[in-house]
């Protein structure tokens, strides 16, 4: 009789202490039986560590009873399972101060107009840094001289492949990392070419905060800013993928002998222009540089012509001195995939930026559009192993169990208990920006999304809002033109995996291209199907 009864009442424990004193019971069972990390019990070896202290409130009679029950019945596994997965939560959050030794996490666009020596700036800051050492630099050196291009030696740390090196402009988003006194960067140097716009966007999506990189010399700056530079539309374009911090280095200060006037002309016009762009005047910094030079890169410029008039940072203290976005942690896991490639062995990898919440090796995720699951073998950061990753983290994953060919860039991954919606129809509030052509009803576009770029069509034009407001100004409008705030419903040729912006603002913002300029930025309203 009592045998029956015990292993009921020891049932009842289990799940009541669940509730009340979070996982330590399950843990102390998973513990004692030698397998803290087995995956069936859904813990890790965090959780086993975190709760080793937890008081003997259950004797070692009960416990065994437990074991009992949950070999012979498949009841208690399940709340095991689900607490080892809300639980670690705090776990992750406490692991990520330790993990960088209390340095934050920061993503860093390098942007700005074609040649305007972004990848020589950034070269040259890691070579300083000494990220890059002597000898790699001296071959680089050997070599582009070889190549009849001397300067661009620096530009060659960032920018990796033959064609690259050859045309001497960045087409690919280079990636790489640094350390600063408190921060860990990752730092992404986006082509400036107007022909690789899609990839900037790319590199923009998964970033935090930016470098705008102007040329100072006479005439070139006014060509990367004038109506068809690049500077304006990439201004524009990280400001609606939801980056708010920027520091705007005037490269090739060394070639207008540093002159104050200069400077402040470049500054004033600027100015104006990301203001209307949208970003605080308090968010914005100014730096004269000299990419190729060295000047005022990691230390504080010394050349007299310079130091007379500006008492500001350098480079290096202005990146140091941005604040990390808010970190969405507690949000369901979303990853979007910006690389598949096949590995060694079992399995293939992604890579891409965790938006939101965290993972850990053995969990199970799914992927959409193609709906199927899969489970993460094994997770790299910066090229180390590591045994979880959490939100704003580049990351690849190594996947087992699904087909490489059902994967594609764009695709994302998410909690199966906490899917993405994917639909091919949405609609969305977008700001257009300078255009010839009206926008019309049919219109057709491109529209890229994190790291996707599907061709889709405006099904309707549902109305035209008042830029402060949001209050409705005209419905059914004809047609959109430049400057317009507008409410649209938009239809893509496949599935697309989206989020409502107001509830991940990393997944509910988009952009609009057109015959290759930007047309529109927008967020995600309301999903339709």
């Amino acid at each position: 009789m009592e045998s029956e009864i015990v292993p009921k009442i020891t049932k009842m424990t289990v799940s009541g202490k669940k509730q009340s004193m979070g996982f330590e019971v399950p843990c102390v069972i998973a513990e004692e039986n030698g397998h803290a990390n087995t995956p069936q019990k859904g813990l890790s070896a965090e959780d086993a560590s975190v709760t080793s202290g937890v008081p003997e409130a259950v004797s070692k009679s009960t416990l065994s009873q437990v074991m009992q029950v949950s070999e012979e019945q498949n009841t208690v596994p399940t709340p095991v399972r689900k607490s080892g997965k809300t639980k670690p939560q705090i776990d992750v959050k406490a692991e990520l101060e330790k993990r960088q030794g209390g340095k934050q996490l920061l993503n860093l666009v390098v942007i700005g107009h074609v040649d305007a020596g972004k990848s020589t700036l950034m070269g040259h800051l890691l070579y300083l840094l000494g990220n890059v050492n002597k000898r790699t630099m001296h071959k680089y050196e050997q070599e582009s001289k070889k190549a009849g291009k001397a300067s661009f030696a620096y530009a060659w740390v960032l920018d990796e492949t033959g064609e690259e090196r050859e045309r001497g402009v960045t087409m690919d988003v280079g990636m790489t990392k640094f350390e600063t006194k408190t921060k860990v960067i990752t730092l992404m140097d986006a082509p400036g070419h107007k022909d690789f716009i899609p990839n900037m966007i790319t590199g923009a999506a998964q970033a935090d905060v930016a470098i705008l990189v102007v040329d100072a010399s006479r005439g070139e700056f006014e060509a990367g800013f004038e109506t068809g530079g690049q500077t304006r539309e990439h201004g524009l374009l990280v400001r609606s993928l939801g980056v708010t911090q920027l520091a705007v280095a005037v490269n090739k200060m060394d070639q207008v002998n540093w002159q104050q006037e200069r400077f402040q002309e470049i500054t004033s016009k600027l100015g104006q222009f990301l203001k209307q762009a949208g970003f605080k005047e308090s968010d914005v910094a100014y730096i004269p540089t000299s990419g190729l030079g060295g000047e005022n890169l990691v230390t504080r410029g010394q050349i007299s012509d310079l130091t007379h008039w500006y008492k500001g940072k350098c480079l290096l203290e202005q990146i140091d001195s941005f604040k990390p976005p808010q970190r969405s942690m507690d949000k369901p896991f979303r990853l979007c995939v910006a690389d598949v490639f096949k590995d060694q062995g079992s399995g293939f990898c992604v890579t891409g930026k965790i938006e939101a919440g965290y993972i850990q090796v053995g969990e199970r995720l799914l992927a959409m559009p193609p709906n199927e699951t899969c489970t993460a073998k094994g997770i790299t950061l910066h090229d180390e192993p590591v045994d979880w990753a959490a939100a704003g983290d580049h990351v690849t994953l190594t996947l087992t169990g699904m087909d490489i060919i059902k994967i594609n860039v764009g695709c994302v991954y998410c909690d199966p208990k906490e899917p993405i919606k994917v639909c091919t129809r949405f609609r969305a509030r977008v700001l257009i920006f300078n255009i010839e052509v009206p926008i019309t009803k049919g219109f057709p576009v491109l529209l890229h999304y994190q790291t996707v770029s599907e061709p889709a069509t405006i099904r309707r034009l549902l109305s035209v809002l008042h830029k402060s407001t949001g209050e409705v100004t005209k419905s059914k409008p004809k047609f959109l033109s430049k400057g317009q705030n507008a409410l649209i419903e938009l239809q893509t040729q496949r599935p697309v995996a989206l989020e409502l912006y107001k509830d991940f603002k990393e997944l509910g913002r988009f952009m609009l291209r057109y015959s290759g300029s930007t047309i529109a930025a927008g967020v995600v309203t309301e999903i339709k199907e």
